[in-house]
């Protein structure tokens, strides 16, 4: 169990790591050949030309300026100077709100620890508990669990203090997490409002279109939304099945690049002809020679691409039962989008079109009667995946202390048992272990929400984040407390009556913190600085701009600024949540680290989006109820932890006293999704007409069909000036093919007849 020495040594070695992380950085910032990495989004934005173009040849590569390097922490104030408004006009509201979850955790913490530091430490210190179960029942402890409820005897009045404590950190959280829902939303509300014309606001992606022997999904989709949607209906563009497609234009360009690295390189040395192998990744093979090679491969698969692309247009199995459906109006897209189409409810499903930036093409290719299995499966997986890595996360931590390791190698006993190593050992190496087991758990997670079908990006980021939220709290949380507290209270368990156990846990379980306490410094004060150092794409950069870039365009497409990364991001911040408003009351000690994380992480953050990252899509914060029902999640949790404590406590008569925390909480979220949540899921007509009205009174001669007719293409359709892949010939033929159609039923739109499909009243049904 790590004492308050190791903690001051992790602390020490985790401050040093930031503090060498930032002056590598202000180093790497400086020089003119970095600048397309740590100013990307500049660049994207046509704002920055590169400073290695001018000036000596030795300035385009190395700042000579040495005043420079003396303010090497001057990027915190300025990226605290740029205001909202302009950050989002910047950056877009997803980014802002997101930045906003950290400040909203200061708002929370701020007051709750200074409240906990100034009533609860002294409550808790002022003890001598822990000291005599150390004597009498042989139960480990350290100087920093004196600070927490364990130190507190059992049937004492102290107990009041923090159930009053509780009541007050309960009431702040919820006061500051409605003012934060409702900010939220109006930003929303008003960046809807205000933003530019997008596809997406005309446009919904209708599902599950029932087959139909006469006529094509484009020709029935059009026909059913002529009958039903006369006066607003406008285009459509139905979905086809091209992820084959889709993966001959990945592998082109992959044989593109290797075609460019050796052209670049035989320019530069024309001595002698390059060679390759065939063989596996080029270790052996048939030696043949390089640039020729992967000219006839370019060449191969280009013609493999035009085939391909023929049969997607003309194979009717190809056209999925989909469609993205574009209306004149807003108002009408938003009718559309929230009302149920047919008197079946499984056909003719309709919902908002993520803008195109936001979809995911290959998802679409997938029947909608299969999604339902697939998230099925997808459960079972994320069980066992949960449950079964509870096991090799304990033996991690059990090697990952003094016990530990001289159990798995006696011969570093001596080394191990230094002082120093100690404090090392016990204070740094289980939360870095921790973090290194979970390192390809992110990937893993987004695999499996990529196979239950999600069709957009932020959907998919958004299942990933709440599946790596609920695994933190089992694995991180849970597992780390209960397998900590079993392992170290070990010779306690064995050497008193089964009726002493639960006591002896319920001691326990507060003593966790110094892991967490451990595990805070490692990843969210060296973690987060080291966000900062971006060395992936660091090094990505260099290797393509030496190796593939022919073109300005070329060196743009270099450059991997990244974004947010909401499905990882966001669930780390709530480990934190949940862990600061459980130890609120039970362990202060721990509040202090976690200001740290959410003041050093704001930062950080609200640098890399203003000067990096480059958001995916816009999804208009429609992620924020997510963010709210996991901060009620961890309130409840620590109400539930907090009365479980108190009951092996013996506080009879405080302990009732907390029955009240949960249902109130719980009424409270209640009256949030109520009030708040609907901004986030429904447009409201009325704003819809109001910017429909508007628009209408500015561009009367807005051609919005050719605005929206190509927008929800699929890629690989759309024209490209460097690519000889797909011309616009092509792309029309495709659009004139898949939307241009003739309506083959004209008796039916006044014909009730009854349909072959559903053997009721035919859906096409009613007067135009």
């Amino acid at each position: 169990m790590a004492t308050l020495s190791d903690i001051g040594v992790s602390a020490g070695i985790n401050i040093l790591s930031a503090f060498i992380f930032f002056i590598i950085f202000a180093v790497l910032r400086l020089q003119p050949f970095n600048d397309r990495v740590y100013f990307s989004k500049w660049y994207l934005k046509g704002l920055r030309s590169s400073p290695s173009r001018g000036g000596a040849f030795v300035q385009r590569f190395v700042n000579l300026d040495f005043r420079a390097y003396l303010k090497f922490l001057n990027w915190m104030p300025e990226a605290l100077k740029m205001p909202e408004p302009e950050l989002i006009d910047h950056a877009g509201l997803d980014s802002v709100v997101y930045l906003r979850i950290y400040w909203l955790g200061l708002k929370i913490f701020v007051p709750i620890a200074v409240l906990a530091w100034a009533v609860l430490v002294p409550v808790n210190w002022t003890n001598n508990t822990l000291e005599l179960a150390r004597q009498l029942r042989n139960v480990t402890s350290s100087d920093i669990d004196k600070l927490s409820v364990s130190n507190i005897p059992e049937y004492s009045m102290r107990f009041w203090t923090h159930i009053v404590m509780a009541y007050a950190f309960t009431i702040w959280t919820c006061y500051v997490l409605m003012k934060e829902y409702e900010t939220v939303a109006n930003m929303r509300l008003q960046f809807v409002a205000s933003e530019a014309r997008r596809p997406d606001q005309f446009t919904v992606l209708v599902r599950n279109v029932p087959p139909d022997a006469d006529e094509s999904v484009s020709e029935l989709v059009e026909h059913f939304f002529l009958v039903n949607h006369p006066d607003h209906y406008l285009t459509n563009q139905v979905v086809c099945n091209a992820n084959k497609l889709a993966d001959l234009v990945k592998k082109k360009k992959k044989m593109q690049n290797w075609l460019d690295y050796y052209q670049l390189k035989y320019a530069r040395n024309n001595s002698q002809r390059l060679m390759v192998k065939l063989g596996f990744l080029g270790l052996w093979g048939q030696k043949v020679d390089a640039i020729e090679h992967y000219i006839a491969e370019v060449d191969k698969i280009s013609k493999e691409i035009a085939k391909e692309r023929e049969e997607v247009v003309k194979d009717p199995k190809s056209i999925m039962p989909a469609s993205f459906v574009s209306f004149k109006t807003r108002w009408a897209a938003a009718v559309c989008a929230q009302t149920q189409q047919t008197r079946n409810p499984t056909q003719w499903l309709t919902e908002w079109a993520p803008e195109p930036r936001d979809v995911y093409w290959p998802n679409l290719a997938i029947p909608y009667v299969s999604l339902t299995v697939r998230r099925l499966l997808m459960h079972v997986a994320f069980f066992f995946l949960t449950f079964f890595f509870i096991i090799p996360i304990a033996f991690v931590q059990s090697l990952a202390t003094i016990e530990g390791i001289v159990k798995a190698a006696p011969f570093l006993k001596v080394i191990v048992e230094d002082k120093f190593m100690k404090s090392v050992i016990q204070g740094f190496l289980p939360g870095i272990a921790l973090k290194l087991f979970l390192i390809f758990l992110p990937s893993i997670l987004m695999i499996m929400s990529k196979f239950e079908g999600f069709t957009s990006i932020s959907s998919l980021e958004r299942r990933s984040a709440s599946r790596y939220y609920i695994f933190n709290f089992v694995n991180v949380f849970l597992a780390s407390v209960i397998t900590g507290a079993a392992f170290e209270q070990l010779s306690a368990f064995l050497n008193q009556s089964p009726n002493q156990i639960p006591k002896t846990i319920g001691v326990a379980i507060p003593m966790k913190a110094t892991f967490f306490i451990t595990y805070i410094m490692v990843d969210g004060w060296a973690g987060v600085a080291g966000e900062i150092l971006m060395l992936k794409p660091l090094i990505m950069f260099h290797l393509k701009n030496t190796f593939l870039v022919k073109t300005e365009k070329d060196r743009e497409e270099a450059m991997d600024p990244g974004s947010i990364g909401f499905n990882t991001g966001e669930p780390r911040i709530q480990l934190y949540f949940l862990l600061g408003l459980v130890y609120a009351p039970v362990t202060p000690m721990l509040l202090p680290f976690i200001l740290v994380f959410f003041a050093l992480a704001y930062i950080v953050y609200r640098h890399q989006i203003i000067n990096v990252y480059n958001q995916e899509y816009e999804s208009a914060a429609a992620f924020w109820p997510d963010v709210h029902g996991r901060v009620i999640a961890a309130l409840i949790i620590s109400q539930l932890l907090l009365m479980g404590l108190l009951g092996t406590k013996h506080a009879a008569l405080a302990a009732p006293f907390l029955i009240a925390l949960p249902v109130l909480t719980i009424g409270f979220h209640h009256f949030c999704k109520g009030r708040y949540e609907p901004a986030f899921v429904r447009y409201p007509l009325q704003e819809a007409k109001m910017k429909d009205t508007l628009e209408s009174a500015r561009e009367p001669n807005l051609n919005l069909r050719g605005y929206l007719q190509s927008a929800y293409v699929h890629p690989v359709f759309r024209g490209d000036e460097d690519e000889d892949d797909c011309d616009d010939d092509k792309l029309g033929k495709f659009e004139e093919e898949a939307i241009i159609v003739p309506t083959k039923r004209q008796s039916r739109r006044n014909t009730p007849a009854h349909s072959r499909i559903s053997g009721e009243s035919s859906p096409f049904s009613g007067k135009v």
